[in-house]
């Protein structure tokens, strides 16, 4: 009974449901009881084998996190010391463009420039507001083209053709001509002594054919039977004399008109004038010296503070002022010594380009622009620049253009805007960052790909990137630091041009110098990472917007 009793509390112990009710004996029941004791006993052990298992797990992922630490802690420090690095150097590159200021100055008023100088001061003694007009006519004597100048009477048209005859010291011409006027008035009369041997041949000798400097009034009222002889004379520098054709030595005809011509047969002498300028009386606020200087008294200058001339530049000593001028040879050599001796840029080159397009294109009305206007300014640009003692035309020389295009005299101030409009754009800015987002590209493959080759290839052109780059922000630098310093010193733009022009200029350039600043700075990162060839994920978060802008193209490609 005891057993029968133990076997019965060994059930009611290991089974909690009673089996006696079965009608099975007692004993039966504890085979019954011992498979959960094994399942127990095998759940143990599956739960620490998965214990173990989650434990080789935790600890192979701490280490896996260990060594990634170890890994990202090196890429930071990577990243932190070219970072670094490059905000060094490039702080320093700044700080010395900004020190290579204070030692800047105009050291091209030797020579040419400084009888151009005293030039100008000769022509313009006793005129008011001439300032422009002057350096015009003298431009277009030394580039052998002709002035026109288009304004009402008694606004010294005539005198500042006279002025520059006596400063050449050549044989001078005037005539005021009419509709009646004949070509004998012009070219001379017509030889007895050739008609008897049947010649017809002009006496030639104190009229237009063998004048230096001429003034002809009202020059659209030229009939038929001087227009054709005029044109050839203008252009060619031929005169058709008999059955001979004989060359003139004309070197600048200055024509004047009260209105533009109203024919077409007149458009061809239109264009041969490759400058105008439109010529206003004297301002109100001038008028006082206007009357003091016909009185005979002292005139009350209105010079600029810190001794600039009128040009912008320092004005020259006095004794240097009353040094000889341009001469007849400067005149007859400064044109073909010029295009010679001056290069015209490619970012000059796309200034002219892009305003003929514009001008002809994109106007209302359109303007048209000849090609041998538009290849007789790009000389013109040339001479500007020579007798500025600089052997390259500039950008800021562009501005001559509002007087050689347009049509019309409101035309001008279309060719300036646009002209301003170009160079504070800065082309070149644009090209350089096309020319980064190309060079960042190939970094990312080439780092991706591991070839050594192609990576020196880019290594160099990084560096060259970044030479550029240097280059551009220096040249920024000192145009902004010193205030438009080329456009200051050249002889051909006065102070109130040159201010006005650097007040339109100034917003946009400050922006374009940050604008080269940072690229700069991108450049020099790219430099370093390509020299330490570090892998395209460093480089992915050295220049993030970069490479986004990567990751997009090749997106937009695929």
């Amino acid at each position: 009974m005891s057993h029968s009793t133990a076997g019965f509390l060994g059930v009611t112990r290991q089974v909690p449901t009673c089996v006696l009710g079965s009608g099975q004996p007692a004993h039966r029941a504890a085979p019954q009881a011992h498979p959960p004791v094994r399942t127990c006993q095998h759940s143990q052990s599956h739960t620490h084998r998965r214990r173990q298992a989650l434990n080789s797990w935790i600890l192979h992922a701490v280490r896996s996190d260990q060594q990634t630490t170890k890994v990202d802690n090196s890429v930071l420090q990577l990243i932190s010391d070219l970072t670094n690095k490059v905000d060094t150097e490039h702080a320093a590159i700044l700080a010395e463009n900004a020190r290579g200021l204070e030692g800047m100055v105009d050291t091209s008023s030797e020579g040419l420039k400084q009888k151009v100088q005293q030039s100008i001061q000769k022509l313009q003694k006793g005129l008011l507001e001439r300032e422009t007009e002057v350096r015009l006519l003298l431009l277009a004597g030394l580039a052998s083209e002709h002035l026109l100048l288009l304004g009402p009477p008694g606004t010294a048209k005539s005198e500042l053709s006279r002025r520059l005859s006596k400063l050449t010291s050549g044989k001078y011409y005037e005539r005021l001509l009419t509709r009646f006027s004949v070509p004998e008035e012009l070219f001379g009369p017509l030889s007895m002594r050739g008609l008897e041997n049947d010649e017809y041949t002009r006496k030639t000798d104190g009229y237009l054919p063998t004048a230096e400097v001429a003034f002809i009034d009202e020059i659209f009222k030229a009939n038929s039977a001087i227009l054709n002889a005029l044109l050839t004379l203008l252009n060619e520098r031929l005169f058709d004399n008999g059955n001979q054709r004989l060359e003139v030595p004309l070197l600048c005809l200055v024509g004047a008109s009260n209105e533009l011509p109203e024919s077409e047969e007149l458009d061809a002498l239109y264009d041969r004038f490759l400058i105008r300028r439109s010529v206003a009386q004297v301002s109100s606020s001038q008028l006082g010296n206007l009357a003091r200087l016909a009185a005979g008294t002292r005139l009350v200058a209105e010079a600029p503070s810190n001794g600039a001339s009128s040009n912008g530049a320092a004005t020259p000593p006095a004794d240097a002022q009353a040094g000889p001028g341009l001469d007849l040879e400067d005149f007859r050599s400064t044109a073909g010594k010029a295009v010679g001796a001056v290069d015209v840029p490619e970012s000059v080159i796309d200034v002219l380009t892009s305003l003929r397009d514009y001008l002809q294109d994109k106007c209302e009305p359109p303007m048209y622009v000849s090609d041998r206007r538009f290849m007789k300014a790009l000389n013109l640009l040339q001479v500007a620049a020579y007798a500025d003692g600089r052997d390259e035309v500039n950008e800021y020389d562009c501005l001559l253009l509002e007087f050689v295009f347009g049509n019309r005299p409101d035309d001008a101030h279309k060719v300036r805007a646009y002209v301003l409009e170009t160079i504070a754009s800065d082309p070149g800015l644009q090209q350089t960052e096309l020319v980064f987002l190309g060079l960042f590209g190939r970094s990312c493959r080439i780092l991706e790909n591991k070839d050594q080759q192609e990576l020196a290839e880019v290594q160099q052109e990084g560096a060259s990137v970044v030479e550029l780059l240097q280059q551009r922000q220096a040249g920024l630098a000192a145009t902004l630091g010193q205030q438009f310093p080329e456009m200051r010193n050249t002889t051909w733009q006065s102070e109130s041009s040159v201010q006005a022009a650097a007040q339109t200029l100034t917003p946009q350039m400050t922006e374009n110098k940050k604008k080269v600043e940072d690229l700069l700075r991108e450049a020099m990162v790219l430099k370093e990472a390509l020299d330490e060839a570090v892998s395209s994920s460093v480089l992915e978060k050295l220049l993030p917007k970069r490479y986004k802008q990567y990751q997009k193209g090749i997106s937009q490609r695929s």
